[in-house]
């Protein structure tokens, strides 16, 4: 095992061999429950499936919880950095990200994809490519020794611009593409999913800080909300695993298909970040988060939200599903190549 994988959290270090373990189980639970799970499927509200919306929020909020918002008034320090940081997440990557789909998915993958298929897909993909990372970007800033005050303001800064461009970011994407999805239909998937855990968070975060300590805050009450966390990440996916298991079991060659235009993307705009970063003489330790953010993804949000949109038994959830299948072992390798160039 590598020096940066043994320093990362247990959860965090095998993230790949959980979501393994949850397509078996979830495909073995398909089989098993047949039809009878589409009971699941049907508890809604609008277009929030109830179950998935109960099981993200438990996800999201955690992360949501422990930013600090008030780490924007130190936005000065590092302005060339943050000005790094927006431009690959969301004048660069998004639109990387649509055109790697359409590419793999629309025409080199024709011949084994339907065009509805394929659809699907390129759904699933743009709406990885415009979520960005919150979380997992501290792990990797902590792995490549980044700067953690600058990774908390480009994560705070990342998340405010998140509520107001990742809506007409994934519906001109969607729409380039041809994929047509109602305004308010996204909406209501950004309210549910990113707004109210959002506020929910920032709002605990300054309550118990303020009741407890910032010391307790850490070390008690994050330590008991994580497992939480991981819980409710792991019942998604066998959720979703449940509903896909005949789709994954008539083509498993699906999934490695996915996987090439979703690990290229992630190699790219990481280079790409790293490029600019070192024309702009940015120092290794602001470079390395900047470029880490822009590179890994806000899994969460995207496995949410094509959930709202398509449905659990979805292409677009599954692509989502499978961003966060390689998304480890790819931030690792990263994670070794930052720390190889670090100057």
């Amino acid at each position: 095992m590598s020096k940066e994988a043994e320093q990362m959290g247990f959860f965090e270090r095998y993230l790949s061999i959980w979501v393994g373990l949850c397509i078996v189980v979830g495909i073995l639970l398909g089989k098993l429950l047949g039809s009878s799970i589409t009971v699941l499927s049907d508890m809604n509200i609008a277009t929030v499936n109830i179950p998935v919306a109960i099981l993200v929020w438990l996800m999201i909020f955690p992360m949501m919880v422990q930013i600090d918002f008030g780490s924007i008034k130190k936005v000065g320090k590092n302005p060339k950095g943050l000005a790094l940081t927006l431009v690959i997440n969301w004048l660069i990557k998004p639109f990387t990200m649509a055109f790697f789909a359409w590419i793999f998915f629309g025409k080199i993958y024709s011949a084994f994809l339907s065009p509805e298929l394929a659809e699907q897909y390129i759904a699933g993909a743009i709406l990885l490519g415009a979520a960005p990372c919150t979380a997992m970007v501290f792990v990797w800033s902590y792995l490549t020794k980044g700067d953690p005050e600058y990774t908390l303001v480009q994560v705070a800064i990342n998340d405010l611009v998140l509520l107001v461009a990742f809506i007409p970011i994934v519906q001109l994407l969607l729409g380039v593409t041809s994929i047509s999805i109602p305004f308010d239909t996204l909406s209501t998937a950004v309210i549910v999913f990113v707004v109210i855990p959002l506020l929910a968070g920032y709002l605990t975060n300054k309550v118990l800080i303020k009741s407890f300590g910032e010391k307790w805050f850490k070390e008690v009450f994050m330590a008991k909300l994580k497992p939480i966390s991981i819980i409710a990440l792991l019942t998604t996916l066998v959720l979703l695993f449940a509903f896909q298991g005949t789709k994954i079991l008539e083509n498993p060659f699906h999934i490695v298909l996915m996987a090439i235009p979703l690990a290229i993307q992630t190699y790219f705009i990481f280079f790409v970040a790293w490029g600019i970063g070192r024309k702009m003489e940015l120092p290794h330790c602001i470079l390395s988060p900047g470029a880490m953010i822009g590179a890994s993804n806000f899994f969460e949000l995207a496995v949410a939200v094509a959930i709202a949109l398509f449905g659990l038994n979805s292409g677009a959830a599954l692509v989502t599903v499978v961003g966060v299948l390689i998304e480890v072992p790819i931030m690792l390798s990263l994670v070794k190549l930052s720390n190889k160039w670090r100057y």
